[in-house]
Order: C-alpha cells, then sequence, then structure tokens
C-alpha cells in the first residue's frame, strides 16, 4: 500500500511508495515491549527483565506495575504487568530472540499454552513497521484488546500511533471496557 513500512529480517526497514522499494540499513526506531510475571517474586522478574532489556535497547523508559487478573487462561496468580519502550536497530526477529532468552534466563517454561509464568516479555510495537513471519508478528496481534499493555503503554505515550489501525494508544484505550477490579 502507498506510504507504508515494513520490516524485514535482517535489521533493515523496506519502504515501499508507489510500487518502488528502497532498503535502508539499520535504522534506528522505538520498540515497545509489554512486561508481565505471576509465578515466584514478580517484582524480581520483572526487574530482572527491565535490567537485561536495557543492555539492548537505549532510551529505555518502564511504566510502573499494575496488578491485574489473569485473562483467557483460567484461574491463575494475578500478574503484575507493564512495559518498557526503548530504541533499537535490531530486526523484529532479533529482538524476539532477545526477549525469549531474557524469559528463559528468567525460569520461564511453557508446559501449555497459556501456562502460569516467572516472565512473559511480548513485542507490541516497532515504529511504524509492519512484520509477519511464523516466529513474530508485529504489531502484536492482540495488544488492542489487552488494558493491562495499553494503560501502562498510555502512561508513557499516549500518542504513540498503531501503524495500522492509525489510532493513537489513548484512542485505543478508550474503546476497552472498564478494569476489572
Amino acid at each position: 500500500s502507498p506510504g507504508s513500512v515494513e520490516c524485514d529480517s535482517v535489521d533493515s526497514c523496506v519502504y515501499r511508495v508507489q510500487g518502488k522499494t528502497k532498503v535502508v540499513t539499520p535504522r534506528q526506531r522505538n520498540v515497545v515491549v509489554a512486561l508481565g510475571s505471576n509465578q515466584g517474586n514478580r517484582q524480581i522478574h520483572l526487574a530482572c527483565a527491565v535490567s537485561a532489556l536495557e543492555k539492548h535497547f537505549t532510551d529505555t523508559r518502564v511504566s510502573p506495575f499494575l496488578e491485574t487478573v489473569a485473562e483467557g487462561v483460567g484461574p491463575q496468580p494475578d500478574f503484575l504487568n507493564g512495559v518498557l519502550i526503548g530504541v533499537t536497530t535490531l530486526s523484529p526477529e532479533k529482538v524476539m530472540g532477545v526477549l525469549l532468552a531474557i524469559e528463559q534466563g528468567q525460569g520461564r517454561v511453557r508446559p501449555y499454552v497459556g501456562a502460569p509464568r516467572t516472565l512473559d516479555l511480548d513485542l507490541v510495537l516497532m515504529g511504524s513497521c509492519v512484520f509477519k513471519n511464523e516466529h513474530v508478528q508485529v504489531p502484536h496481534p492482540r495488544f488492542r484488546q489487552r488494558r493491562f499493555v495499553l494503560e501502562p503503554l498510555v502512561g508513557l505515550a499516549p500518542n504513540l500511533i498503531d501503524p495500522l489501525t492509525g489510532a493513537t494508544m489513548a484512542e485505543l484505550l478508550a474503546l476497552l471496557p472498564p478494569r476489572v477490579r
């Protein structure tokens, strides 16, 4: 589509404007990561994640953490959730690799979909990039329905734009029902 921006898997952005393609490598872009934990010492798991992410991203900002009820995963302990915004030149695939390694370092296991977790890191946004393969999808496909992502994100960057809808984070949050509890 005219003016669309897509990120490829080799640390570059591909611009398609009026049928022409231009690749620029590397390019700094904002990255938004959702953080959550509902097992063990949740605050320590999240603090370790923030510390590890700060080694890979620059200009990081972290929201306060919110206690939230587990959604869509059956009865589980409550989560602590928040977001981190930073700057990176990494590709979506490399960012995902970083996130998975940090989760594993904090003891994340995946015995089944939706299992309780010591640490959950989701790649939410990467600037205006749109990217999808079998391992990564940016923007995150469900972040628009997740108050536990949008609420802390609006606290940091209310005017950040969703590249697929054109809506700001504040506008997306306003569309959601009130928080439970």
